[in-house]
C-alpha cells in the first residue's frame, strides 16, 4: 500500500470515528429522533432516602379532613344507632381511621407541609360538600345529629356509601399518581377496606 492510498484509509476512519461520536451525542440520551426523554414527576426525597411527590401530600391534606369527618358520623352512631351491626361497624371504622390520621400527620411533619387543623376541609373534601369527595354538608351532619334509632340507621349508612366512595376515589389517585410506597400502601389498605364495608352497607340498607 503506497503512502497516498495510507493517508485516504486514514481519512476515511476519521470521519467514520467523528460520525459515530455524533449520533452517540445526538442519540444517547434515551429519547427517539434526537430529543431527550421527557422528565419525570418532581420528587422529593425524605431523611430516609424515600422519594415523595405532590399527589402523596394532597392525599395526606385530602385524607386527613375526610377521615376525621367519619370519626365524628362514627361517634355519632355510638349513642343514636339502633341496629348492632351499624354500631359495630362505626367502631371498625373509629379503630381504623383514627390511627391513618396519626400517620399521614406524621408524614406531613415529616416533609415540612402543614397538617390540616381540624374543622379543615382538605384538599379534595372542599368543592360542592358531599361531592366527589363524598363530604357531608353542614345540613346533611345537623340532620344527622337530629336522628336516632332506625332513622339515623339509614341516613348514617347512606352518607357513608357516599363518603366511604369518595375516599376509594381519593385513594385511587394516590396509587395512581404518588411516589411514597407507604403512602400508596395505605392507600390500598383504604380501597379494600372501605370497598368492603361498603359491600355490608348497602346490604344492611337492603335488608
Amino acid at each position: 500500500m503506497n503512502a497516498k492510498t495510507t493517508r485516504r484509509t486514514a481519512t476515511a476512519a476519521a470521519a467514520l470515528l467523528a460520525g459515530g461520536l455524533l449520533l452517540t451525542a445526538c442519540g444517547g440520551s434515551g429519547g427517539h429522533g434526537g430529543h431527550a426523554a421527557a422528565p419525570a414527576a418532581p420528587t422529593t426525597s425524605t431523611a430516609s432516602g424515600q422519594a415523595y411527590n405532590a399527589a402523596d401530600v394532597a392525599f395526606a391534606q385530602g385524607m386527613i379532613p375526610h377521615h376525621r369527618q367519619a370519626l365524628e358520623m362514627a361517634e355519632l352512631a355510638a349513642g343514636r344507632a339502633s341496629a348492632a351491626e351499624v354500631k359495630q361497624l362505626a367502631a371498625a371504622i373509629r379503630a381504623a381511621q383514627d390511627p391513618e390520621i396519626a400517620t399521614m400527620s406524621g408524614w406531613l411533619t415529616g416533609w415540612g407541609q402543614q397538617v390540616p387543623q381540624p374543622g379543615a376541609a382538605g384538599a379534595h373534601a372542599g368543592h360542592g360538600g358531599a361531592g366527589a369527595a363524598g363530604m357531608m354538608t353542614e345540613a346533611e351532619l345537623a340532620s344527622l345529629k337530629d336522628a336516632t334509632g332506625a332513622a339515623f340507621d339509614t341516613a348514617f349508612l347512606k352518607l357513608m356509601v357516599a363518603h366511604h366512595t369518595g375516599a376509594v376515589r381519593m385513594a385511587e389517585e394516590e396509587r395512581a399518581n404518588g411516589g411514597y410506597a407507604p403512602a400508596k400502601e395505605l392507600a390500598g389498605a383504604v380501597i379494600s377496606g372501605q370497598s368492603a364495608e361498603i359491600e355490608q352497607m348497602n346490604r344492611l340498607l337492603k335488608g
